[in-house]
């Protein structure tokens, strides 16, 4: 999936919120909170998404995904060249991403974000 692609997705999922960080970073955020991060270039490649804690280990194996520069305590990676993904395993990260920062919201944004979808 490219970025494009990505970004796209992005935007389907509930509650999503994108803007510019850090320069030229592409954030997009359930409830404030970042799931995805990707440069605003679609010439760019590499994406970065949070994971599942136990699947963090497993996905930093595979050749292209390494621990993500200053996030990766909170277990998330960076995909160096997210357009080598097959395609459903990409939308399955990005889906997996928003769903765990969804999780960590109050229940009140959760009730918000699921009302207005």
């Amino acid at each position: 999936m490219n970025l494009k692609k990505a970004k796209e997705y992005c935007r389907t999922l509930p509650g999503v919120t994108e803007d510019i960080k850090w320069g030229d970073n592409l954030v997009f955020s359930v409830g404030s909170k970042m799931f995805a991060v990707m440069d605003e270039n679609d010439k760019a490649k590499a994406i970065a998404v949070k994971v599942d804690d136990e699947r963090f280990l497993e996905l930093t194996d595979r050749p292209g995904i390494i621990p993500a520069p200053y996030l990766a305590r909170m277990k998330w990676v960076l995909v160096e060249d997210f357009a080598k993904l097959p395609e459903a395993e990409a939308r399955a990260m990005l889906k997996r991403s928003h769903e765990l920062i969804f999780a960590k919201l109050t229940k009140k944004l959760q009730r918000e974000i699921e009302g207005a979808a």
